[in-house]
């Protein structure tokens, strides 16, 4: 403590109370900085970075200190070294655990690795709460907070903060490059000498986030659009893209209070599939996005439908990770029947890793710029706020959310 200034040019010949007394009154006056350590996928398919090499000085200028697990940036290319030049520490994994204030995570921490955590820490990522219960209650048992960024609530306000959103947005543009890889023919019509090339047909069913950016790319790639969704409140959307919407009476059908589509009847997904069968028959690509948030997704395209799909055909089925929209589709496998090839890839947004981070680390920025306390150097955990009544479920040793209680 004597190289510290205020302190340097004291005396050395007092007594040790003295120099003790000095030292205690250096620390309590310093400016504790929050501790902010961003960790490594634990998965091996998921291959994007919390933390961005364009994003880290908006944290920075908080007057935090960040520390980052070592290779953390393998994934997007960016090495440990550029993170450093940038005034950010690394570590080991164990020790970004250790010394974490705000741990900031896309992937669900092992229950094992919790016994590194210090109390009263706050871990913020992707939870994957509804298949986790145990990591909720063992933060609750151990006194550490637990944001899950996927309950982000869908307002205004919040829509900086949406990695669902962000992240669905990516995955709906590599669906259709993904469809395309494995499609004989090419997407846009070609006038040549040796004839007219026609268009692609491409079927997007669920026309959310992922399925507006679907439809953006394969219109952009000159194929012919047509998107169905429950909700006929989307068909403006559509039409606005190029795309025709496809209008199928289903009865009474509607929205969450969060954007989300009404899970539907028995029936009503029966009509559905007939319906929309007619269109996949005539399609070359179909690519489908239904998902229900904390269910297992509908199962929408059945076997008999695929086997009225022409040969060479493609099915891309962007729900497979929550049970899939298509009958026989599989994780991380190509499917073939009758010709018809069955797409299910998962971490979808990890095929554009450097983007998907980029858009990550500004989703994790902004909660934590909204909620940091410059003063006390903490996070503000005020439950008046919408956010964070809604996105924290662990706080105290209290589980908050009443869905996991």
């Amino acid at each position: 403590f004597q190289a510290e200034d205020g302190i340097r040019d004291q005396p050395r010949s007092r007594g040790l109370g003295d120099v003790y007394k000095r030292q205690l009154h250096y620390l309590y006056n310093k400016k504790i900085k929050l501790i902010i350590t961003a960790l490594k996928s634990n998965n091996e398919k998921d291959t994007r970075s919390p933390i961005h090499s364009d994003t880290i000085s908006n944290l920075l200028n908080l007057g935090v200190q960040i520390q980052f697990e070592e290779n953390i940036g393998n994934g997007i290319n960016v090495s440990d070294e550029v993170f450093q030049d940038q005034g950010i520490t690394k570590s080991t994994r164990e020790d970004c655990l250790k010394n974490g204030d705000l741990i900031v995570t896309n992937q669900p921490i092992d229950n094992a690795e919790l016994d590194h955590i210090k109390k009263g820490s706050t871990i913020l990522g992707m939870i994957s709460p509804f298949s986790n219960q145990q990591l909720i209650e063992e933060c609750a048992q151990r006194n550490i907070n637990l944001v899950s960024m996927e309950f982000i609530p869908r307002i205004t306000r919040a829509q900086k903060m949406d990695v669902l959103s962000s992240q669905a947005n990516l995955a709906g543009y590599v669906s259709v490059i993904e469809s395309a890889k494995h499609l004989s023919t090419a997407l846009p019509m070609m006038m040549t000498a040796a004839g007219t090339l026609k268009p692609a047909k491409v079927f997007v069913i669920g026309v959310g986030v992922a399925g507006l950016q679907a439809i953006a790319t394969a219109k952009r790639l000159g194929a012919r659009v047509e998107a169905f969704d429950t909700r006929n409140v989307v068909e403006e959307q559509v039409q606005s893209l190029g795309a025709k919407f496809v209008k199928i009476d289903l009865g009474e059908t509607g929205e969450t209070d969060q954007g989300y589509a009404k899970e539907l009847t028995p029936e009503q997904i029966q009509k559905q599939k007939e319906l929309q069968s007619k269109v996949c028959e005539r399609s070359d690509i179909v690519i489908t996005t239904a998902q229900l948030f904390g269910r297992p997704a509908p199962l929408l395209i059945d076997n008999k439908t695929i086997d009225n799909m022409n040969p060479g055909s493609v099915i891309f089925d962007m729900a497979v990770e929550s049970g899939g929209n298509v009958e026989g589709s599989e994780v991380d496998k190509i499917i073939e029947r009758n010709g018809v090839k069955i797409i299910g890839i998962s971490n979808l947004a990890s095929k554009v890793s450097n983007h998907a981070s980029l858009a990550l680390s500004n989703n994790y920025n902004n909660w934590i710029s909204d909620f940091y306390d410059k003063e006390s150097s903490k996070i503000n955990f005020d439950f008046e706020d919408e956010i964070i009544k809604s996105s924290v479920l662990v706080y105290k040793g209290r589980i908050t959310n009443e869905r996991f209680q």
